[in-house]
């Protein structure tokens, strides 16, 4: 079934009470010990304001055996750096701080309320990890973010085309030889966006390699066939 926007996936969905909060609605993204992220999005506002279902896939890609496994003590994340790169809401930048990440999310001017909002509303469930939120326009200066992060983390980054060249220079600033890029997107058919991801890999290719991730490798729930998974490394000099 070919899914559009963010109504994929049967998570909670509550009008804000409070007349302050009017503009805001809450989806909830429950982790798997139980506990629930609550991510407010805005009725009105760009992309960024919305949670998009492979925000959710990604979020809970982190939370797969392979990264973290409490019972036999595996826990990647655990005082990994990490950015997120696009974060709009912030909801997967908040799961990896959950999981005990030093996390920093990223976007436009814009959404950085949205994003200290829910950085807020979520604090009780940073235990070990952090999370900050910062501006970073791709293609401009990265040096505040470096050294490399272990992990930037990237959910449906590619889709305007004016951004594709500016985020493929932004990458390569930004990743060491260490870095991992997990990279999570929605395949759309329509419009411009299958000549927009073309180009996006076509660039990207240049000086990454890419690893696209099975469906049996992602968290059993939450995945969908056109929602792909990507490790994407700097290749070797």
């Amino acid at each position: 079934m070919k899914t559009r926007g963010p109504l994929m996936f049967p998570v909670e969905s509550n009008m804000a009470a409070d007349a302050d909060e009017s503009q805001y609605f809450v989806r909830e993204i429950e982790r798997n010990d139980g506990c629930a992220l609550k991510v407010k999005q805005c009725y009105l506002g760009d992309v960024g304001c919305v949670v998009w279902d492979a925000a959710i896939v990604l979020a809970k890609y982190l939370e797969t055996s392979q990264f973290y496994e409490p019972s036999s003590g595996v826990n990647v994340w655990s005082g990994s750096s990490v950015l997120e790169l696009g974060a709009g809401t912030g909801a997967v930048g908040l799961m990896a701080a959950t999981l005990g990440a030093q996390v920093t999310v990223t976007d436009l001017e814009d959404l950085q309320s949205l994003l200290r909002v829910n950085i807020q509303d979520n604090q009780e469930l940073i235990d070990h990890g952090s999370i900050t939120a910062k501006v970073l326009k791709w293609g401009e200066d990265v040096s505040e973010f470096l050294p490399p992060p272990r992990y930037v983390l990237m959910a449906d980054c590619i889709y305007y085309e004016q951004s594709i060249v500016p985020l493929v220079e932004s990458l390569k600033l930004l990743c060491g030889p260490e870095t991992c890029i997990i990279c999570c997107y929605e395949q759309r058919t329509e419009g411009v966006n299958p000549e927009v991801e073309r180009r996006f890999f076509e660039l990207l290719q240049q000086n990454f390699n890419c690893e696209k991730i099975p469906s049996d490798k992602q968290d059993p729930e939450f995945s969908s066939p056109d929602i792909h998974i990507l490790h994407i490394r700097r290749k070797a000099l």
